[in-house]
Formats: structure tokens, sequence, C-alpha cells
């Protein structure tokens, strides 16, 4: 059985949003479209409280797309973004969330981001997807929506890694490119097994 994960679909990442992809919501009638003849689809949703510690607002200092250490790792500093329950953090109004099965929520955390749709960013805590998909017998994902370079492709490599047969459908994502980010997670996932096309 196979599913369609669409990836973080949300107001702040679309143009006039608080961490807008360029181009964002153009992909919304082509996922729209493909969520038609999947099997199963699946949501994630970037879900952060106002205070959490991803955001540039909470490192005195600190600019928007800068690096810092944390426990688990390197994490970029992000301009304050999907707030539990504000309008950024709300599905593009012309996604069709009536498709969806579930929705993973992430980024919850206060003290860890989570770009993954099935890891936080220490890679170990999980968010129960992994056992949503196999309870369910899905084997095979296709992956969309935004940011291609973050966690679209945090989430494939996760997958692939997991035992899924994964793919990402790069005409239906968007990119940040944060400093090359993008060629370089297109090599990675493409070395952990994920077919881009």
């Amino acid at each position: 059985m196979s599913a369609l994960l669409v990836i973080d679909v949300q107001n702040d990442f679309c143009p006039g949003g608080a961490l807008a992809v360029p181009e964002g919501d153009q992909i919304v009638p082509g996922i729209n479209a493909l969520m038609q003849d999947a099997e199963a689809v699946i949501l994630t949703q970037d879900w952060h409280p106002a205070a959490h510690s991803s955001f540039a607002s909470q490192h005195d200092g600190e600019d928007p797309f800068g690096m810092i250490e944390m426990p688990y790792g390197p994490q970029v500093l992000w301009p304050d973004h999907c707030v539990i329950g504000s309008h950024g953090s709300a599905f593009h109004a012309d996604l069709n969330t009536d498709c969806a099965e579930i929705v993973v929520r992430k980024g919850f955390r206060r003290d860890i981001d989570s770009y993954s749709a099935f890891f936080e960013n220490d890679h170990r805590t999980p968010t129960g997807l992994e056992g949503y998909l196999k309870t369910r017998g899905i084997t095979s994902l296709t992956l969309v929506g935004l940011a291609t370079d973050f966690c679209v492709a945090f989430s494939a490599i996760d997958a692939a890694r997991l035992g899924f047969d994964t793919t990402v459908r790069l005409d239906l994502c968007r990119a940040i490119d944060l400093d090359g980010s993008l060629a370089r997670m297109k090599s990675d996932m493409v070395r952990s097994g994920v077919v881009l096309s």
C-alpha cells in the first residue's frame, strides 16, 4: 500500500508568510490533484510554541538564518513561524485537507526542533508516524510540500532509512535554498536511496 505524505503546506511557508518559501503556494493545485488517486493521504504541520528554541528571537544577538549549537547538534535559527493556533500555522486555504487520514504535528516541544515527519532533530525522539504507517500496511511513500531542502528532505531520508520505498516529487516541492542547502540535500536524499522524480 502506498501513501502521499504532504509536508507543511502552511501559510507561514507560502508567499506573505513569516518564513515564505518562494512559489510555495504554486504547488497546491498539483498536490490536490495527486491526492485524488492516493491510497492514503497524511499531512504534516509545523506546530511551535511561541517561545520555541529554534526562533532567533529567543537568542540575544542572533539573527534569523544564523546557526547555533544545540544539545542535539547544529540548529538554524528561524524567524518566528507556525506558532500554535496562529494564522501562519494553518494549512494553505486552497489545500484539500479533507483528504487526510491523519495530521502529524511536529516541533511542539520547546527545546527541540523537528524537520522530519518521523523524528525530532535529535534523530531519536519519534513522532509516531512510522508506527502508524506500518500498522496500516503502508510500504511506499511519495512526498510533496515545503521545503524541499529541510522538512521534505529530512522526512524522505528518514523514510528510506526506516525501509519505506520513498519518492520525492520535486515538481510539487519548493525550496528555501539556504547557502546551497538544496543541492546538498538532493545529494543526501539520493545517497539515502530516495527516488527524486
